[in-house]
């Protein structure tokens, strides 16, 4: 029969002239220590050079999925395996007169590693997140959700592992006796199951995706989303606070989604002019006159009064009354103003609706409402393009013999008893 290494040992030390219990002590520590020493090597072997090596190999590549997963560290972290190898292995046979404690470590060694599996495992699928959204795919589909959901079914299973070790029972056995726990772990894992199915739904149906703009009224949430997890979505508003919105309740509730309109080539302008009632009128010679120099209208305006003078003539009558036959108005000279410089504005997109129009008058006045769409998008730069529009049109209205309604201010009341 073939003799232990502990044999080998303490044949060396009896031949030293180390005899007894003495011998046996000494052949425990030297095996004790000689395995410490061995685990110590492997492990620097794993990590100073294997990895090292790899590490190497990994810049060498033109792809950058290895890169990833070392700076995530999935190797470093699969090194540990080596020393709990070594001591799980040759454990037993230096504690072979120790069979307790033999147990305890090979025990010991088995929850390590599980452990560590764990923790790899975690880290892959993580790096796995990262090298998936530098894919243009990745707007669309985000996976965050699931990489969650398989990350925690990996703790889940290196627990009831570890439990199963610690217990000295089957681990089907600890899967049999949660049924009676069902309830309880539905109740705990609500949240992430609502989440889980709140966000399948999301990525099925793209309603959601990282970098939409997005309004939430029953959160307070208004601005662009940054993730979407398995149980919130954070949105970054527009000033700068961050909210956290859980997933499911995107399902539930209602919310605006901006991106057809970043998608659609353009963005709304709808916005109206307010003007005094009182200074609507019918165009007379002298303003037909004025309004013929006027470039973006001339045409308009000579061809309008051609037209209504070859009608009139059909029908004459008695136009000193302005009541008789058909006459041009400033407000109508004005809303044709304002469609022909917005159809000139190089910012305005005109393949989308384009429309100036005038609203039911009310107590603010008649409304002469803009509806048109710029090109511009970025917010900033679009504030802009609307501004300059209507600086422009309130500033050119006099000219039309109009005036801008707004309620009477102190100065106001001031002149009038002047």
């Amino acid at each position: 029969m073939e003799k232990s290494i502990g044999e080998y040992v303490l044949q060396w030390l009896n031949n030293l002239g180390l005899e007894g219990d003495t011998s046996i002590y000494v052949k425990n520590a030297i095996m004790l220590v000689g395995l410490a020493i061995l685990a110590l090597i492997v492990n620097f072997i794993a990590k100073q050079i294997i990895l090292t090596i790899l590490h190497r190999i990994a810049k060498k590549t033109k792809s950058n999925w290895d890169d990833i997963l070392f700076e995530r560290k999935v190797f470093h972290k699969l090194s540990h395996l080596a020393p709990a190898i070594v001591l799980y292995a040759l454990g037993p046979i230096v504690l072979d007169i120790y069979p307790v404690w033999a147990l305890v470590l090979v025990q010991a060694s088995k929850i390590y590693m599980i452990v560590i599996f764990v923790i790899t495992l975690v880290a892959f699928f993580n790096a796995l997140n990262v090298i998936y959204n530098q894919y243009e795919i990745a707007k669309n589909k985000p996976i965050k959700g699931f990489v969650q959901i398989a990350n925690i079914l990996i703790y889940f299973i290196g627990g009831i592992l570890v439990i199963s070790i610690l217990l000295g029972q089957s681990p089907a056995y600890l899967l049999g006796g949660l049924g009676a726990l069902t309830a309880v772990l539905l109740l705990v894992f609500k949240d992430t199951i609502l989440g889980f199915v709140g966000s399948i739904q999301l990525s099925a149906n793209d309603m959601l995706r990282p970098g939409d703009w997005v309004e939430i009224p029953q959160y307070g949430a208004d601005g662009i989303v940054m993730e979407i997890t398995l149980t919130v979505v954070k949105v970054q508003n527009w000033d700068k606070t961050i909210s956290n919105v859980p997933t499911y309740s995107l399902i539930t509730n209602a919310f605006k989604n901006w991106r057809g309109m970043e998608e659609s080539g353009g963005r709304r302008i709808m916005r109206t002019i307010f003007l005094n009632v009182n200074s609507v009128k019918f165009c007379d010679e002298a303003m037909i006159e004025k309004f013929s120099k006027i470039a973006l209208i001339r045409d308009y305006v000579l061809g309008k009064q051609k037209e209504l003078y070859q009608l009139n003539e059909q029908d004459p009558a008695d136009t000193s009354i302005s009541a008789n036959g058909r006459n041009q108005t400033n407000i109508g000279v004005f809303r044709k103003y304002i469609y022909n410089y917005l159809h000139e504005n190089p910012l305005i997109n005109k393949d989308m609706t384009f429309l100036v129009r005038l609203l039911e008058s009310g107590a603010t006045g008649v409304g002469i409402q803009v509806y048109v769409f710029s090109k511009i998008q970025a917010w900033v730069e679009y504030e802009e393009v609307q501004g300059d529009i209507f600086d422009h049109l309130l500033a050119i209205v006099p000219e039309f013999g109009l005036q801008i309604y707004q309620n009477p201010t102190g100065a106001d009341f001031v002149k009038a008893i002047k």
